[in-house]
C-alpha cells in the first residue's frame, strides 16, 4: 500500500513538469515552423497548430499571440481577403491580452495589425487610423522601453509617414537605430528553451537602410 501511495505521489509531482515540457517543446516546434513559412498553406497550418496549442493551454498567451502574428504576416504577403486576416489576427491578440494585460509584446502587435488595416487603404483610412496606430506604439514603449518590436515598428509608420508627407526620415532612423541597439541586448537573453518573441530586426535593418 505504501508503494502505491508512493508511485501515485510520484505521479503527480511529476505529471505537471510533463505536461509543461510537452507545451514548451509544442511551441518551439511552431516557432520554429512559423520562421520558415513560404506558402499560405503553410501560413494556415501552423497558425491553427498555434491556437491547437492555446486550446490545451488556455493560460497561456504566446499561444494567441503567435497565431496572431502568423495571421498578419499573411495578411502582408499573400493574396487573402486582408481585412478578414486583419480582424481574425486581433481578435486573437485581444485573447493573448486578456490573459497577459499590460504586455508591451501584444500592445506592440496590436499596433502591427492596425497599422496593416491602414496599409489596405491608405488614402481612407491613414488620417483616423494612423494616430491611433502611433499611440499603440507609444504605450507599448512605455510598458517596456527594452522591446525593440515597439520601438522598431514605430520607426517603420514614421518613415512611412515621412515618405507620404515628403519629409526627411530623421526620426525613423534614430528609432531604427535605437531598436537595433535593443535586438543586441535581446540577443543575448535567448536560448534553445526561448519561447518569447524575437522578430523584428529585419524591418529594423530595413528602415536603417534608408539612413545611409
Amino acid at each position: 500500500m505504501k508503494t502505491v501511495l508512493t508511485l501515485l505521489l510520484s505521479y503527480l509531482l511529476v505529471s505537471p513538469a510533463l505536461a509543461q515540457n510537452s507545451y514548451e517543446n509544442a511551441m518551439k516546434e511552431q516557432i520554429q515552423a512559423m520562421q520558415q513559412i513560404r506558402t499560405l498553406e503553410e501560413s494556415q497550418a501552423v497558425s491553427n497548430a498555434f491556437l491547437r496549442i492555446a486550446e490545451v493551454k488556455n493560460e497561456e498567451w504566446l499561444p494567441f499571440y503567435y497565431a496572431a502574428y502568423v495571421q498578419t504576416n499573411a495578411a502582408f504577403r499573400f493574396e487573402v481577403n486582408k481585412d478578414q486576416y486583419l480582424d481574425q489576427a486581433m481578435e486573437l491578440a485581444k485573447k493573448a491580452g486578456g490573459l497577459s494585460p499590460n504586455n508591451s509584446e501584444i500592445t506592440a502587435l496590436e499596433g502591427f495589425i492596425l497599422m496593416g488595416k491602414v496599409s489596405v487603404d491608405p488614402a481612407n483610412r491613414g488620417q483616423s487610423l494612423s494616430p491611433q496606430v502611433m499611440q499603440l506604439y507609444g504605450k507599448a514603449i512605455a510598458q517596456n522601453r527594452e522591446n525593440p518590436r515597439a520601438t522598431t515598428l514605430m520607426a517603420q509608420m514614421e518613415l512611412g509617414m515621412a515618405q507620404f508627407f515628403g519629409s526627411g526620415p530623421e526620426k525613423a532612423c534614430g528609432l531604427a537605430r535605437v531598436g537595433l541597439e535593443l535586438f543586441e541586448k535581446e540577443a543575448s537573453k535567448i536560448d534553445d528553451n526561448y519561447l518569447m518573441p524575437t522578430w523584428g530586426k529585419t524591418q529594423a535593418e530595413q528602415v536603417a537602410s534608408q539612413c545611409q
